[in-house]
Protein backbone atom coordinates (compact mmCIF):
# COMPACT_ATOMS: atom_id res chain seq x y z
CA UNK A 1 0.00 0.00 0.00
CA UNK A 2 1.15 2.85 -0.44
CA UNK A 3 0.04 6.54 0.75
CA UNK A 4 0.50 9.85 -1.14
CA UNK A 5 -0.68 12.76 0.77
CA UNK A 6 -0.80 15.15 -2.31
CA UNK A 7 -3.50 12.10 -3.31
CA UNK A 8 -5.43 12.40 0.23
CA UNK A 9 -8.05 14.39 2.24
CA UNK A 10 -6.25 15.94 5.78
CA UNK A 11 -8.69 13.32 7.55
CA UNK A 12 -7.55 10.45 5.75
CA UNK A 13 -3.73 11.51 5.87
CA UNK A 14 -4.48 12.37 9.75
CA UNK A 15 -6.35 8.76 10.76
CA UNK A 16 -3.09 7.48 8.99
CA UNK A 17 -0.44 8.91 10.97
CA UNK A 18 -1.99 8.37 14.17
CA UNK A 19 -2.21 4.83 13.26
CA UNK A 20 1.24 4.80 12.17
CA UNK A 21 3.12 6.57 14.97
CA UNK A 22 2.40 4.70 18.07
CA UNK A 23 2.70 4.57 21.08
CA UNK A 24 2.01 8.32 21.33
CA UNK A 25 2.07 9.49 25.25
CA UNK A 26 -0.32 11.73 26.07
CA UNK A 27 0.05 15.49 26.91
CA UNK A 28 -2.70 16.29 29.62
CA UNK A 29 -2.18 20.08 29.79
CA UNK A 30 -4.16 22.55 31.83
CA UNK A 31 -3.93 26.23 31.26
CA UNK A 32 -5.75 28.79 32.44
CA UNK A 33 -8.02 31.86 30.58
CA UNK A 34 -8.16 35.56 30.29
CA UNK A 35 -10.92 35.27 32.71
CA UNK A 36 -9.86 32.69 34.97
CA UNK A 37 -11.20 29.53 33.94
CA UNK A 38 -9.17 26.51 34.03
CA UNK A 39 -8.80 24.52 30.88
CA UNK A 40 -7.58 20.46 30.67
CA UNK A 41 -7.18 18.87 27.20
CA UNK A 42 -5.19 16.11 26.51
CA UNK A 43 -2.61 15.89 23.32
CA UNK A 44 -0.71 13.00 21.90
CA UNK A 45 1.14 14.73 19.40
CA UNK A 46 4.30 15.32 22.23
CA UNK A 47 7.61 14.81 23.15
CA UNK A 48 10.61 15.72 25.02
CA UNK A 49 12.94 18.14 23.45
CA UNK A 50 16.18 18.09 25.38
CA UNK A 51 17.27 18.77 28.75
CA UNK A 52 19.47 21.84 27.69
CA UNK A 53 17.63 23.81 28.92
CA UNK A 54 14.88 21.16 29.94
CA UNK A 55 11.79 21.35 26.91
CA UNK A 56 8.74 19.91 26.03
CA UNK A 57 6.61 20.01 22.40
CA UNK A 58 2.82 19.46 21.97
CA UNK A 59 0.95 20.10 18.77
CA UNK A 60 -2.59 20.30 19.14
CA UNK A 61 -4.60 20.28 15.48
CA UNK A 62 -6.94 23.06 14.53
CA UNK A 63 -11.04 22.66 15.17
CA UNK A 64 -12.74 21.61 12.11
CA UNK A 65 -13.64 24.97 11.60
CA UNK A 66 -9.89 26.26 11.39
CA UNK A 67 -10.18 28.10 14.74
CA UNK A 68 -7.34 27.35 17.48
CA UNK A 69 -8.40 25.39 20.66
CA UNK A 70 -8.92 27.49 23.88
CA UNK A 71 -5.79 25.37 25.52
CA UNK A 72 -3.67 27.34 22.52
CA UNK A 73 -5.76 30.66 23.26
CA UNK A 74 -5.21 30.52 26.84
CA UNK A 75 -0.94 29.62 25.95
CA UNK A 76 -0.91 33.14 23.70
CA UNK A 77 -2.72 35.04 26.30
CA UNK A 78 -0.41 33.87 29.18
CA UNK A 79 2.45 31.86 27.81
CA UNK A 80 1.79 29.18 31.00
CA UNK A 81 0.91 25.80 30.86
CA UNK A 82 1.20 22.49 33.02
CA UNK A 83 1.67 19.27 31.36
CA UNK A 84 0.35 16.47 33.30
CA UNK A 85 1.13 12.80 32.91
CA UNK A 86 -1.96 10.19 32.44
CA UNK A 87 -1.59 6.73 34.19
CA UNK A 88 -4.35 4.27 33.65
CA UNK A 89 -5.86 4.85 36.80
CA UNK A 90 -7.08 8.32 35.06
CA UNK A 91 -7.65 7.02 31.43
CA UNK A 92 -11.69 7.90 31.77
CA UNK A 93 -11.37 11.24 33.08
CA UNK A 94 -8.41 12.04 30.75
CA UNK A 95 -10.75 10.89 27.65
CA UNK A 96 -13.82 12.88 29.15
CA UNK A 97 -11.44 16.46 28.86
CA UNK A 98 -11.17 15.12 25.55
CA UNK A 99 -14.53 16.74 24.57
CA UNK A 100 -15.08 20.12 22.80
CA UNK A 101 -16.71 22.19 25.63
CA UNK A 102 -17.31 25.74 26.00
CA UNK A 103 -14.43 28.24 26.83
CA UNK A 104 -16.31 29.27 30.47
CA UNK A 105 -16.72 25.50 31.16
CA UNK A 106 -13.82 23.90 33.52
CA UNK A 107 -13.06 20.49 31.96
CA UNK A 108 -11.36 19.92 36.01
CA UNK A 109 -15.27 20.22 37.25
CA UNK A 110 -16.42 18.06 34.47
CA UNK A 111 -14.01 15.54 34.86
CA UNK A 112 -14.44 15.33 39.00
CA UNK A 113 -10.78 16.32 38.87
CA UNK A 114 -9.25 18.57 41.32
CA UNK A 115 -7.14 21.39 40.20
CA UNK A 116 -4.17 22.67 42.33
CA UNK A 117 -1.88 25.40 42.42
CA UNK A 118 1.32 25.09 40.80
CA UNK A 119 4.46 27.15 42.16
CA UNK A 120 5.90 28.81 39.24
CA UNK A 121 2.91 28.96 36.95
CA UNK A 122 -0.84 30.37 37.05
CA UNK A 123 -2.72 27.83 35.84
CA UNK A 124 -3.36 24.83 38.36
CA UNK A 125 -1.74 20.85 38.30
CA UNK A 126 -4.21 17.97 38.31
CA UNK A 127 -3.97 17.05 42.31
CA UNK A 128 -4.91 13.20 40.66
CA UNK A 129 -1.73 13.50 38.20
CA UNK A 130 1.39 11.75 39.41
CA UNK A 131 3.80 13.74 37.99
CA UNK A 132 3.20 17.55 36.51
CA UNK A 133 5.63 19.90 34.76
CA UNK A 134 4.98 23.12 35.31
CA UNK A 135 6.20 24.97 31.88
CA UNK A 136 6.72 28.44 30.60
CA UNK A 137 6.35 28.99 26.41
CA UNK A 138 9.22 29.05 24.59
CA UNK A 139 7.43 29.72 21.61
CA UNK A 140 4.59 28.51 19.16
CA UNK A 141 5.39 27.18 15.36
CA UNK A 142 2.00 27.44 13.14
CA UNK A 143 2.19 24.61 11.02
CA UNK A 144 -0.74 25.09 8.03
CA UNK A 145 -3.66 26.60 8.03
CA UNK A 146 -7.31 25.87 8.63
CA UNK A 147 -8.95 22.38 10.12
CA UNK A 148 -6.56 19.77 10.74
CA UNK A 149 -3.35 22.27 10.35
CA UNK A 150 -1.45 22.75 13.94
CA UNK A 151 0.26 25.00 16.84
CA UNK A 152 3.43 23.81 17.63
CA UNK A 153 3.76 24.39 21.39
CA UNK A 154 7.69 24.33 22.67
CA UNK A 155 8.03 25.02 26.52
CA UNK A 156 10.29 24.95 28.71
CA UNK A 157 10.34 22.95 31.96
CA UNK A 158 10.17 25.11 35.61
CA UNK A 159 9.36 22.52 38.04
CA UNK A 160 8.87 18.61 37.81
CA UNK A 161 6.64 17.44 41.00
CA UNK A 162 6.56 13.44 41.22
CA UNK A 163 4.65 11.57 43.52
CA UNK A 164 6.93 9.83 45.42
CA UNK A 165 4.65 6.46 45.09
CA UNK A 166 5.68 5.97 41.64
CA UNK A 167 9.73 6.47 42.61
CA UNK A 168 12.41 3.29 43.19
CA UNK A 169 15.94 4.43 44.69
CA UNK A 170 14.54 8.13 43.67
CA UNK A 171 14.43 7.68 40.07
CA UNK A 172 10.77 7.52 38.79
CA UNK A 173 9.58 3.97 37.64
CA UNK A 174 7.74 3.30 34.86
CA UNK A 175 6.12 0.29 35.67
CA UNK A 176 4.46 1.97 38.81
CA UNK A 177 4.05 4.70 37.04
CA UNK A 178 1.47 2.87 34.56
CA UNK A 179 1.21 5.68 32.01
CA UNK A 180 -1.01 5.38 28.83
CA UNK A 181 -0.31 6.06 25.00
CA UNK A 182 -2.42 6.64 21.95
CA UNK A 183 -2.85 4.14 19.31
CA UNK A 184 -5.03 4.65 16.48
CA UNK A 185 -8.96 5.29 16.28
CA UNK A 186 -10.45 4.94 19.75
CA UNK A 187 -7.47 2.42 20.79
CA UNK A 188 -4.99 3.07 23.79
CA UNK A 189 -1.62 0.78 25.57
CA UNK A 190 -0.46 0.85 29.24
CA UNK A 191 3.30 0.80 29.87
CA UNK A 192 2.82 -2.01 31.94
CA UNK A 193 3.92 -4.09 29.27
CA UNK A 194 8.17 -3.68 29.06
CA UNK A 195 11.50 -4.89 28.35
CA UNK A 196 14.93 -3.93 28.03
CA UNK A 197 17.69 -4.02 26.04
CA UNK A 198 21.40 -3.33 26.45
CA UNK A 199 22.89 -0.55 24.48
CA UNK A 200 25.77 -1.73 22.08
CA UNK A 201 29.48 -1.34 22.78
CA UNK A 202 31.30 0.28 20.48
CA UNK A 203 34.65 0.28 20.02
Amino acid sequence: MILNPEEMSSSAIYHAMVSAIVPRPIAWVSTISSAGVANLAPFSFFSGVTANPPSVMFSPVNRPDGSSKDTVVNIRDNGQFVINVVPFALAEQMNLTSGDFPAETSEFQAAGLTPIASSKVEPPRVKESPIQMECELIKIVDIGEGPLAANLVVGKILLIRVDDQVTTDSRIDTAKLDSIGRLGGKKYCRTADQFELDRPQMR
